[in-house]
């Protein structure tokens, strides 16, 4: 893995500033892979403050906790989804803040084991839990074609969805597709010419489309959104860190639902990005958005 991921959390300065972390807080990082963002905030709420670090990733787990227990240990972590929230954190009491940095970490992307990353070659692999029997070989190989149509179509939003699916689905009856090399060949081999000359790889959208399916990224966040006022206090903050279209879209219209009813109000009208300087240090950080909501 990149040791400057894990030292330049994206969008650190603008999570603290809305989070608002301080001594003797409870701060749940619903997403704490390798506590880049929890590292600052359990300094900033220590002494008496409780940091709640969870994750569907025992590896990164294992990585929160050696870098965390090197300021104190006050913190807790929990190797389970996001998505049952509430029932996580019910024995915990109120949190004064959420914070949810979406999608994949960089710690697993720069291990091709893991299987989600497309120059790092390894098995098709790209479950967040471990021990989640189906991997993203098993949709790859077996759903029909307009399964795969429509999920790159829904979840990745390719325009050429239904050449991908079908390329795939012909390369499988030769041979079961089990790696990311392959299934990145297969994909790029599908497409125009023109577009495998731009910027992003052209099976990056494929393969955000699988990953997000076989963990159930959007559905697992909608849920855990909309449980998020039960979890916090009055005056608690949620802010959250997505990195595509369809996360900000569930983040824009449940808070905004939430501000109607008059459970939230909105500390961001618009999505913050980050600057060209972080940009330019972070690759990650260009995708980046964030939207905080305070609990009323």
């Amino acid at each position: 893995m990149e040791e400057r991921y894990l030292h330049n959390p994206v969008l650190l300065k603008e999570a603290l500033h809305f989070l608002d972390p301080a001594p003797g807080k409870i701060i749940i990082d619903a997403t704490i892979g390798g506590a880049g963002h929890a590292e600052e905030i359990l300094r900033k709420i220590s002494p008496l403050g409780i940091l709640i670090g969870i994750d569907r990733d025992s590896e990164s787990l294992k990585i929160a906790r050696d870098r965390l227990k090197k300021i104190n240990d006050s913190f807790k972590l929990i190797n389970t989804n996001f998505k049952d929230l509430k029932e996580i954190t019910k024995d915990s009491g109120e949190a004064d803040g959420i914070l949810f940095d979406l999608g994949i970490s960089s710690i697993q992307m720069e291990e091709g084991e893991r299987g989600f990353s497309i120059k790092n070659v390894g098995p098709l692999d790209m479950r967040m839990d471990r021990t989640q029997q189906f991997t993203a070989r098993d949709l790859v190989n077996n759903l029909t074609e307009i399964e795969l149509s429509q999920i790159i179509r829904d979840l990745g939003e390719d325009r050429f969805h239904r050449r991908i699916a079908r390329a795939i689905v012909y390369a499988r009856k030769k041979k079961a597709i089990e790696t990311t090399g392959e299934l990145a060949y297969v994909v790029s081999g599908s497409l125009p010419r023109k577009k495998k000359r731009e910027r992003i790889h052209p099976a990056t959208r494929t393969f955000q489309a699988l990953r997000i399916r076989l963990n159930d990224e959007l559905g697992s966040l909608e849920k855990a959104v909309r449980e998020s006022p039960g979890v916090l206090k009055k005056g608690g903050r949620i802010c959250v860190i997505s990195f595509h279209s369809l996360e900000d879209r569930i983040v824009k219209k449940t808070f905004r639902e939430f501000s109607d009813k008059g459970i939230f109000d909105l500390l961001t009208k618009k999505p913050v990005m980050a600057q060209e300087i972080e940009m330019s240090e972070n690759p990650r950080s260009r995708s980046a958005k964030l939207r905080a909501a305070v609990k009323r």
